[in-house]
């Protein structure tokens, strides 16, 4: 993973059906992210370690490891405490929400995906996303 050579931020996706993380991934690339894909939790935590990565997006409901335990573990390792994990679930519920909050999951994302609310919470979190966009341009 190199943000740092091509100025493109990395996000690393973290879904476990492909469908979803073929949208997803497009939708990203179209906001001018590099994405790093894993397909259950255990991939999520093997790819963080590799550093780069701007921001995460983690589906908490998938096999293998689920997004609450991936996100706890993400966060034990010094060069990944401080990347912005957002939890993306289609639970929308208070104790869902909370639980999320509670492994540093930093905001939260309901599926299927509002564009418009990913796209700013992109702006939000990767501030540098517009330059990046801009140089390529």
């Amino acid at each position: 993973m190199v943000s740092e050579v091509t100025g493109s931020p990395v996000v690393m996706l973290v879904e476990d059906f492909q469908d979803t993380r073929e949208m997803m991934r497009h939708m990203l690339e179209l906001s001018g992210c590099r994405v790093v894909e894993a397909a259950n939790g255990q991939e999520a935590i093997e790819l963080s370690q590799q550093g780069g990565l701007d921001l995460v997006l983690m589906d908490l409901n998938m096999p293998v490891l689920d997004g609450f335990t991936a996100t706890l573990r993400i966060r034990e390792y010094e060069r990944t405490r401080d990347v912005p994990v957002v939890a993306v679930t289609a639970y929308d519920t208070a104790e869902f929400r909370a639980a999320a909050d509670a492994v540093g999951c930093c905001d939260y994302v309901v599926k299927p995906l509002d564009l418009e609310r990913l796209d700013a919470l992109l702006k939000q979190l990767l501030p540098s996303r517009d330059n990046a966009r801009a140089a390529q341009g």
